[in-house]
């Protein structure tokens, strides 16, 4: 098939490239170059930077406007492929690939539409997650389902993990779905079930509530980890949480507690302590948490979230 790709971040390569090796990609459009880094150098999107290793023609635009809406026209596609492009399609670029829109959503739709969906389905803790194939609509993630995966993923991975595993996956029932369109025996069924929302992440949601059980820290450390990070506060500092894990055989302390062993910090919860082994601190590089606790002056006195 004649395709027009849409997609701007390193999840969506995958798609990119197991599309553009089975179909004809008349022009790949993703968001434009972004500054990077601490001298936020402006480079371009993981999808445009495979589409020129591709050869690939490119529409960089922060919205699927007028303007990218006549672009894509000339195209003359057949079919409009979108993963995580960062923006809305609505008409009449809807209805512009002669057989319209299929969305790659990393998650089992209806569950989690959005722009984060498996960052909340971590910090809810779901067993299950996977990712959907469907019709782009006007309303958010709303289209009928050609196919859905689940996907097996460790019980630790953060969400980072989680996404790189479910892009693969993903890519690989998105090429379903495509063939099944181009020989004519794809079936997209009404999504059943009662809906939940993704909304995009806030700094804010990575701040861990020591009152609540170990399961629902951990479970939003992993939804918040690399972004937009989990964190606390220590003697009024925030400090970055960037590894840590369940210590379930650790004895219990009080909410927000902090002791030290060889190799982590534990931190209280409202049951066993979570198991801490790399900080940041406000203004500095990432280290060893224990290195960190070693350099307060007052570590008997300290504790998390105060």
């Amino acid at each position: 098939m004649r395709l027009v790709f849409a997609g701007t971040p390193s999840a969506a390569v995958p798609t990119l490239r197991r599309l553009a090796a089975e179909h004809d990609i008349a022009a790949v459009v993703t968001r434009p170059d972004a500054p990077m880094g601490r001298k936020r150098v402006l480079t371009p999107s993981p999808v445009a930077q495979v589409a020129d290793e591709l050869g690939l023609r490119l529409i960089k635009a922060a919205r699927l406007d007028e303007a990218a809406t006549a672009s894509i026209a000339e195209l003359d596609a057949e079919l409009g492929v979108i993963v995580a492009y960062g923006g809305l399609v609505r008409e009449p670029l809807l209805s512009t690939p002669s057989k319209g829109w299929i969305n790659l959503h990393f998650s089992l739709l209806p569950e989690w539409r959005g722009a984060a969906p498996v960052q909340r389905a971590l910090i809810n803790g779901d067993a299950r997650l996977g990712a959907s194939v469907f019709q782009l609509v006007p309303a958010l993630d709303a289209g009928d389902v050609f196919a859905v995966r689940v996907v097996e993923v460790a019980a630790e991975a953060t969400a980072d993990v989680v996404l790189e595993t479910l892009a693969v996956e993903g890519a690989d029932l998105t090429a379903e779905v495509v063939s099944s369109i181009a020989d004519g025996t794809a079936v997209a069924v009404p999504q059943s079930g009662t809906p939940t929302v993704a909304p995009k992440l806030a700094l804010d949601d990575g701040a861990l509530d020591w009152n609540e059980p170990l399961a629902r820290v951990f479970a939003r450390y992993r939804g918040v980890t690399p972004e937009p990070g989990a964190h606390t506060t220590v003697d009024g500092l925030r400090l970055k949480i960037l590894e840590a894990a369940p210590s379930s055989d650790s004895p219990r302390q009080d909410p927000g507690a902090i002791s030290a062993t060889k190799t982590a910090l534990l931190i209280g919860t409202a049951s066993e302590p979570l198991a801490v082994t790399r900080v940041q601190p406000a203004g500095k590089g990432a280290m060893n948490a224990v290195d960190w606790w070693r350099g307060q002056r007052d570590t008997e006195n300290l504790r998390a979230g105060a």
